[in-house]
């Protein structure tokens, strides 16, 4: 008997995986937790049923996610990641020996947990000394901070549901105070294809613009999310992320990566007109 793991896209639309067999599964207190063993993407990651990341493309998301802003703040040395219990962002940021304290707020223990087990691979840095887990709310916890962070990665699922305050204008004002003179704010801003995902694009676009004084967004490829086609916020109160990328010194670092590179950042922030056009109709 044939095992299919399928997400649904839209009403219309689904994205099938074969499985091999399930590994985890649990009720959470705030959502259901699966990890299937596949044969073409490896362990898959699914919360409520929808795609957080697979073995075989999540470099992907999370070198993109990591490196663009890193390579523009060339001084970010204190981190605040929100989401991203799987420890794929914690991975990428501990390979810079200038970091010096990574705040890494999961809302869920069991994600932690779940990952720790079934994806090492994701989850091999989190036991680093300059990380430090904190398990509560990120509305909360961002509050509290003030001009602390040089850098914050909001690596939250879509806006829906648990996530659904991480895209209000209300939390970016609060990512804003919390940030350094020169900090940035980087998030996942979802797929601009399918209409549903596309309205929520914009609504987050228009309130991180109407919040930063620099306010860009960029993409990448991931096969296994909506339509194959991700894009991220970049949003600075300093920093341009093409006319302030340094890629002599990034390159300098001789960090081996998968898909990301100076001359790719660059790339992807040169967008679609369809996309544009989609931006323009929300920007102030």
């Amino acid at each position: 008997m044939e095992m299919w793991f399928s997400e649904f896209h839209t009403p219309d639309v689904k994205h099938s995986i074969r499985v091999n067999r399930q590994l985890y599964s649990r009720q959470s207190e705030y959502q259901r937790i699966d990890i299937f063993e596949t044969p073409e993407f490896g362990r898959v990651l699914t919360l409520d049923g929808n795609v957080m990341l697979t073995e075989r493309d999540e470099f992907i998301y999370d070198e993109m996610i990591t490196h663009v802003p890193m390579s523009v703040h060339k001084e970010a040395r204190d981190i605040l990641v929100i989401g991203a219990g799987d420890g794929g962002v914690v991975r990428e940021l501990t390979r810079y020996d200038r970091v010096r304290h990574i705040d890494l707020v999961e809302m869920d223990p069991m994600v932690v947990e779940a990952c720790r087990a079934y994806l090492p691979g994701n989850a091999c840095r989190l036991d680093d000394r300059r990380v430090h887990l904190h398990y509560e709310n990120a509305l909360r916890f961002i509050r509290r901070c003030e001009a602390r962070y040089d850098l914050i990665i909001v690596d939250s699922s879509d806006p829906f549901g648990p996530s659904e305050g991480l895209f209000t204008r209300e939390f970016y004002g609060n990512c804003y105070n919390a940030l350094k003179d020169d900090g940035i704010m980087v998030n996942q801003q979802g797929s601009p294809f399918y209409a549903e995902d596309a309205h929520a694009m914009q609504r987050s676009h228009k309130r991180i613009a109407s919040t930063f004084q620099i306010s860009r967004v960029y993409q990448a490829h991931i096969p296994t999310f909506a339509a194959g086609y991700w894009l991220f916020g970049f949003a600075s109160k300093k920093y341009h992320p093409v006319d302030d990328l340094d890629a002599e010194a990034w390159n300098a670092l001789n960090l081996r990566t998968r898909y990301y590179t100076t001359r790719l950042h660059k790339g992807a922030f040169y967008l679609p007109a369809f996309l544009e056009d989609m931006l323009k109709e929300v920007e102030d």
